[in-house]
């Protein structure tokens, strides 16, 4: 007697068995975490940059002590105010968000003249911190098929300490600078990713589990289309 063994019969669903092209969901994985890279180099960058603003504008020690710590405070702010956020405006939104408080932060920093408008400069840098730690990672683990969503969602640690180490060749190319002008360049260098990094943002698609959410089921179909015929 012949034996035969069957196994289980898969169902295919129609839309969900189309063949994912996880390439083109990396790229905008890539793009949205070098919100991350931004966070972490306007943050390290200050470690050496702080060394040059402190004799610059002849800053006391307790000063700069509290100019390098509250940044860490606004994060919080930042992260607390990311997902109310992302929610109303959307996540594709919430990342140029992200990207107007870094830009605001190097600007208002490498443009400082005295310790108020540093203060300044480290709040938006903070807030964007916060926002940028919450959103990306969020925005990515959306748009990923499952297949894929494990490494495309590790992204955020690569670019973290890829930010941390640019930031470090930042104040190593410029510390010899003059002393007003190198830790002003070290800072405001940053600003132009964060332009660039916007406009890109712009052209991704939203995130299809946010449509969803706001019942927009035409721009949910479309977005989900987009997504997985990449």
């Amino acid at each position: 007697e012949l034996q035969q063994t069957v196994g289980p019969k898969k169902k295919k669903n129609a839309i969900f068995a189309i063949n994912i092209n996880s390439r083109y969901h990396g790229l905008c994985s890539v793009a949205c975490t070098q919100r991350l890279s931004r966070q972490s180099a306007e943050v390290a960058v200050m470690s050496g940059a702080s060394l040059y603003i402190k004799k610059d504008l002849k800053m006391t020690d307790v000063q700069l002590e509290i100019l390098m710590g509250i940044v860490n405070l606004y994060s919080i702010l930042g992260s607390f105010a990311a997902g109310r956020t992302s929610d109303w405006i959307g996540r594709r939104y919430t990342v140029v968000f992200t990207a107007v408080f870094f830009f605001a932060g190097a600007l208002l920093t490498s443009f400082a003249a005295n310790y108020a408008m540093l203060m300044a400069g480290q709040f938006a840098t903070g807030i964007g911190a916060g926002y940028a730690i919450t959103i990306p990672p969020v925005y990515t683990a959306e748009i990923s098929p499952a297949s894929a969503r494990g490494s495309l969602t590790s992204f955020h640690e690569i670019f973290s300490n890829l930010g941390i180490l640019l930031s470090y060749l930042s104040n190593y190319a410029f510390a010899r600078f003059p002393l007003h002008l190198g830790w002003r360049i070290m800072i405001g260098i940053g600003a132009a990713p964060s332009v660039a990094l916007a406009f890109v943002t712009l052209t991704m698609p939203e995130s299809p589990r946010w449509l969803v959410m706001k019942g927009r089921l035409a721009d949910f179909f479309m977005n989900f289309f987009l997504l997985s015929l990449q």
